[in-house]
């Protein structure tokens, strides 16, 4: 077999996609009609292989029976990389059990529901905490620019293998959605199950300190409260520690136990809205998107010798409240599987390097994190506190896109895809100069390249402050056991190693291959 390369028109392109076996599918928008580059698989003679052929599209994973394995692994965090980390642990007959600090995914859905009503967050079980991590529940994007860390189709694979489209096989850009990835997740924890495997909801780590006699490991339940105990310095049971980039803290915890950590750089910014239609005529240079889809932007720029950036891009998608604990203000994006909003958001990101924030505590980027959620939240609250109770307001501070670079109060505001409710804020003055300005002159930038980009129809809302951990978990690069903590393994976006769904669950695979290894 072997394949073949297309160039179509985007209808051409849908039809071929409904009758071919494709393997490769990208959108060209550089010049003034669209085109879509596909890669079909072919046969011997070149001839197009049917998209119903008896052909394996690949090798089924193979998942051992453990419930009497010699050999067990705990898993702290269900999120990408633990949930990766256990099924592959499975493919070599070792049993992973899992402690996750949220709940299940069915249940989390109640406690987001609530918190987009705003009626209150839960602060172990939100858009950070639960089932499947912060990716559930923030759009499911399959995407990760490195080449480097091994097999990511393998990833693609796994998730097409618990139910995801075909099209994360094949797609530049792959994409489940928020509406189909909580099925996926709840299968994947069955599988887990089935196989042997355990899962313990509501079960926090607490310390590392604690001795047993015994060796192993033993938890107590309670609501978001456990104790893992574990002997000395040295762990009875090899533990991979995968608790996603909001768990401050276990970071404080982990630090405080002597775990060795350092600051690593980071980006916060806004996330910013434009109407859908407007972003498919700059990007795509016409509004008939039916056979493509809405449009979607990658941009960057340099200012004053830091980047500034769109991060997690959500086309036809909503903007939605991400913070963790009360007090704190954080918006991230989501996408359902269709992406038919009539909103385009992306997250609009600066820079931040260790030496840009005072002091050599490795926590810092946390403190710095936390300090311009508050600030925002407050900024809210202070005009928000007459249609609702402070505490539980999830109301965010928005400003026009063109009224923050211009230093103008924004009169009133677009309608916008938040739903707990945007409030006027000055935006321009309060976020810090090394966030502010520079974001100021990166919409001008984006609007030279894209002209109308830079728009009063847009929104800007704050803050986007959680695209990264702030915080390293020192790692042996080779055996990728903590430096201090033989027999733990950081890994994932929380350990620093990940920066977002794909990349996380690859890490928890070569973690637990590591472990395998051994």
């Amino acid at each position: 077999m072997g394949t073949r390369q297309y160039i179509l028109s985007p209808r051409e392109a849908h039809e071929a996609e409904q009758q071919w076996r494709v393997v490769k599918r990208s959108i060209d928008a550089r010049q003034r009609e669209l085109r879509v580059h596909l890669t079909i698989l072919t046969d011997d003679a070149g001839k197009p292989i049917a998209k119903d052929a008896p052909i394996p599209l690949y090798e089924p994973p193979v998942y051992q029976d453990v419930h009497n394995a010699e050999r067990s692994v705990v898993i702290i965090g269900a999120g990408p990389a633990g949930l990766f980390a256990a099924l592959t642990l499975l493919e070599h007959g070792i049993k992973p059990v899992i402690y996750e600090r949220g709940k299940e995914v069915s249940e989390r859905k109640k406690d987001i529901a609530l918190l987009n009503r705003n009626e209150g967050l839960n602060p172990e079980s939100n858009y950070c905490f639960g089932e499947g991590g912060a990716g559930t529940f923030s759009d499911g994007k399959l995407f990760s620019r490195s080449k480097k860390r091994g097999n990511m189709q393998r990833v693609m694979e796994i998730f097409h293998y618990f139910g995801a489209p075909d099209t994360v096989l094949y797609e530049a850009h792959a994409h489940i959605g928020s509406d189909k990835l909580p099925t996926i997740i709840k299968r994947m924890r069955e599988c887990i199950i089935e196989h042997g495997g355990e899962i313990h909801f509501e079960t926090k780590i607490e310390s590392l300190k604690n001795l047993t006699a015994e060796g192993g490991l033993t938890a107590k339940r309670s609501y978001s409260k456990a104790v893992l105990q574990r002997s000395g310095l040295l762990l009875d049971v090899p533990t991979i520690l995968a608790i996603g980039h909001s768990a401050h803290d276990t970071y404080r915890m982990l630090a405080a136990e002597g775990v060795a950590m350092e600051t690593k750089g980071f980006a916060m910014g806004v996330r910013a809205e434009h109407p859908q239609a407007l972003i498919n005529k700059l990007m795509y240079h016409t509004t008939n998107v039916e056979y493509v889809g809405n449009a979607s932007y990658s941009l960057v720029t340099q200012v004053d010798g830091r980047g500034v950036y769109s991060f997690c891009m959500c086309p036809g998608g909503h903007i939605v409240p991400a913070g963790s604990a009360e007090g704190m203000c954080v918006v991230n994006g989501m996408s359902a599987s269709h992406r038919n909003s009539p909103y385009a958001n992306s997250g609009m990101v600066v820079q931040i390097n260790p030496e840009d924030i005072e002091g050599s505590d490795p926590l810092k980027g946390l403190a710095y994190q936390e300090a311009l959620e508050r600030l925002a939240w407050k900024q809210a609250a202070s005009i928000h506190n007459s249609q609702c109770t402070i505490h539980n307001s999830a109301a965010a501070p928005a400003q026009r896109m063109r009224d923050f670079v211009e230093g103008k109060a924004s009169k009133d505001l677009p309608k916008c895809s938040y739903l707990p409710g945007i409030v006027p804020s000055r935006l321009d003055q309060w976020l810090p100069a090394g966030i502010g300005k520079r974001l100021q002159q990166g919409f001008r930038d984006f609007d030279k390249k894209y002209p109308g980009f830079l728009t009063n129809e847009a929104v800007i809302v704050g803050v986007e402050s959680r695209s990264s951990s702030p915080v390293r978990i020192i790692r042996d690069p080779e055996t990728l056991q903590s430096v201090s903590t033989p027999g733990l393994y950081p890994c994932g976006e929380g350990a620093g190693y990940a920066g977002g769904i794909t990349s996380s669950a690859l890490d928890g695979i070569n973690a637990a291959l590591k472990i395998a290894e051994q």
